[in-house]
């Protein structure tokens, strides 16, 4: 497939370095818009910490590359629409990259958050790296047979494998992000994101000026911050000299390698938190909002980012919003209401994200070390979605879709009517859709049959009126369950929904 040109005119232009902050004459003024619900950075920056455990970063490995892309942003004196640009790309990066965790995890049978943290520090053009990486995690556990197995794996499928997975991540999280109302040369930056300076990058081998300037930028600043987060700032310029001319732009590698005395910026890049540092770097000439439209487009988004880590959940978190918003019509909430429910529905499961594929996906039942990884997730989900100010009680809701009224749920052991009465519609959408959709260890389970299992547990730990709201809505509007694919559903193409 022949990858878009940017429609921007700055990829190939010279660069100059000075300092500049962001700011420019003539831009709109955000004063003047109709005034949000929030700002979308503030949804992004929170958003972002799920996908950096996906990744096997620490929390904040986003926030971190940003606060050093723009400050290579203003070294270079890029525009004000440059900044704004760069702003989203550099914490929206990894979109895509839940869509290839569960091939990661099987060709090398392993955890795919070790495996993606590692694959970040590889210099794939340096023989000695590459076998080492890739025997380090071929061979890391199991028998000799199972080892041995997937080493076979591993060379049968050869660097067109990788090439396919890195090219189905820039792609997923490209169109992911034009989802969000972002400017176009975010999504341009995010889908070349693996190109390299010499050619040699991924996935289509782009060279030198013809790859976007922003993904320069941004391909050099997360790789540095890996670097310094795993080694500190000498060993991140180290592998800046190294690299210069091969993976980055020389003028790109000269100005960052100018930062490495600077300890107040590094200090400040790696401050307690980093989410709370990037308040003011949106350039407020080109600040962002988010209305109600907005936010229910990122959410969608992010639940697609959430049911591509697995082939089993692949329209699941869809699933869920389709059912709990048919319980809450069908109880007559209003349509605020109607619309949080459908909110925390598509985004319950972000902190599945946090979450390896190879418990995710295992075929069989999970130990008591496994379960209490699977269980963390709602803890997750919380935290992540407590972190967005100005949409009430969503981070509750969502992460209360595994509480039970008796009190034998997680991730609170909530009891009765200290459980909200939207993660009580969940639950029910929840353990539904989970019934009646294929899993690794089971076949779908008929209707009747989950229904039965739902009013018999509406005496002690669901609610009842949720169970008779999801009866109400499949006799009116049915349901149709989920089934495994290999490939996660097209970005940007969600079920229909009912109209709140």
């Amino acid at each position: 497939m022949d990858h878009p040109t940017p429609a921007s005119t700055t990829n190939d232009r010279p660069l100059q370095a000075g300092p500049t902050p962001p700011g420019g004459a003539g831009a709109p003024d955000a004063a003047s818009a109709p005034a949000p619900t929030i700002r979308l950075a503030d949804l992004v920056s929170a958003l972002s910490a799920a996908l950096d455990v996906t990744e096997g970063q620490p929390q904040g490995h986003s926030a971190r590359t940003c606060l050093i892309a723009m400050q290579i942003a203003s070294e270079l004196h890029l525009s004000v629409e440059e900044h704004s640009a760069l702003f989203y790309a550099s914490q929206l990066k990894d979109l895509g990259c839940s869509s290839n965790a569960a091939r990661i995890a099987n060709l090398f049978g392993g955890d795919d958050r070790g495996i993606k943290r590692d694959f970040k520090t590889v210099d794939w053009a340096r023989l000695g790296e590459s076998i080492k990486y890739t025997t380090r995690h071929a061979f890391g556990s199991g028998t000799m047979i199972e080892k041995i197995g997937r080493a076979a794996r591993i060379g049968a499928a050869g660097p067109a494998a990788g090439r396919e997975m890195i090219s189905i991540r820039c792609e997923r999280g490209a169109a992911i992000s034009r989802l969000f109302g972002v400017p176009e040369a975010t999504s341009e930056a995010i889908y070349a994101l693996d190109e390299h300076w010499d050619g040699r990058g991924h996935p289509h081998g782009t060279r030198r000026e013809a790859i976007p300037l922003l993904a320069r930028v941004l391909g050099l600043a997360q790789t540095l911050e890996v670097f310094v987060a795993a080694h500190g700032v000498g060993a991140g310029m180290d592998m800046l000299r190294r690299r210069r001319g091969h993976w980055f732009d020389p003028t790109i590698a000269d100005v960052a390698l100018r930062l490495e005395n600077q300890t107040n910026f590094w200090s400040g890049v790696y401050t307690a938190d980093p989410f709370a540092a990037l308040v003011d770097l949106e350039p407020p000439e080109k600040r962002l909002l988010a209305d109600d439209a907005r936010i229910d487009d990122i959410a969608i988004g992010f639940a697609q980012v959430v049911d591509a880590k697995s082939p089993w959940t692949r329209r699941h978190s869809e699933g869920v919003e389709e059912l709990a918003v048919g319980i809450a019509r069908h109880q007559g909430l209003p349509a605020a209401e109607v619309r949080q429910v459908r909110r925390a529905a598509l985004l319950h499961d972000v902190g599945k994200l946090g979450v390896s594929n190879t418990i995710l996906d295992k075929p069989g039942k999970l130990d008591d070390a496994e379960f209490r990884e699977m269980r963390q997730h709602a803890a997750f989900t919380h935290q992540i979605l407590g972190r967005v100010r100005g949409l009430g009680d969503l981070s509750e809701v969502a992460a209360g879709h595994h509480e039970k009224l008796d009190g034998t749920g997680y991730h609170r052991g909530l009891v009765g009517d200290a459980i909200h009465p939207h993660s009580r519609i969940l639950a029910v959408a929840d353990m539904y859709e989970a019934m009646t959709a294929e899993r690794p260890y089971r076949a779908t389970m008929p209707r009747e049959k989950v229904l039965s299992i739902l009013e018999a547990e509406a005496r002690t730990a669901v609610c009842g009126g949720a169970v008779e709201g999801l009866r109400g809505h499949l006799d009116r509007h049915g349901f149709e369950p989920s089934t495994w694919s290999a490939e996660p559903e097209p970005a940007a193409a969600p079920r229909p929904r009912i109209a709140a």
